[in-house]
């Protein structure tokens, strides 16, 4: 959590490995996946794209981008969209759908990834509430499954409960404001990045 410009975002960027850190490191074990779910943008509507390709994008690491899905892989596909709420959307272009679709579909991909660490920044920014539950739901399916889950957001209340809070300003973390903003957020389901 943080104010616009904290350095939520360049954090997220080091941790999934797109920046270095400009001082101190980052690392983590060998072999570690991650996902990257970044803001949504409007750009995501003009990928010549089904929800179903997007997802299935996701195996890509595993597969490698010219082998054919495996059945395991469709099914994998298929549990991501249907965690998200998408499955009535599967074959329709991502330009059909509405921002916060396309953002469900986006976080799709990366559960279909079956990463170790999930990163997210600010995938429920803008969302309705349909959208906010579905993401939420999508989160709790990954922790469920063992990945460490980090999101970047303005709102606690739109996640659940959290492992953990830190805070940024001017690119350090700092203390909780007050004790008020994790209470009742213990019984992980949602895990954050420990400084």
């Amino acid at each position: 959590m943080g104010a616009n410009g904290s350095g939520k975002s360049t954090l997220v960027s080091v941790l999934a490995g797109f920046r270095s850190p400009t001082s101190g490191s980052a690392t983590r074990d060998p072999g570690i996946a991650v996902a990257l779910v970044p803001q949504h943008t409007a750009d995501s509507a003009r990928l010549p794209l089904t929800v179903s390709d997007l997802v299935a994008m996701g195996r890509w690491r595993e597969r490698g981008a010219f082998r054919p899905l495996r059945r395991s892989d469709r099914a994998i596909v298929a549990e991501a969209i249907d965690a998200v709420g998408l499955s009535g959307y599967a074959t329709r272009p991502l330009g059909a759908l509405s921002g916060g679709q396309r953002q469900r579909a986006f976080l799709a991909q990366a559960l279909a990834q079956q990463a170790d660490l999930l990163l997210l920044d600010e995938p429920t920014s803008g969302l309705d509430d349909v959208s906010r539950r579905a993401a939420a739901s999508a989160l709790r399916v990954a922790t469920g499954r063992g990945a460490a889950v980090v999101v970047v957001t303005h709102d606690l209340g739109e996640l659940g409960d959290v492992d953990e809070v830190v805070t940024l300003a001017e690119g350090r973390i700092v203390p909780a404001a007050t004790a008020s903003d994790t209470r009742g957020r213990r019984g992980a389901n949602v895990s954050s990045v420990e400084g």
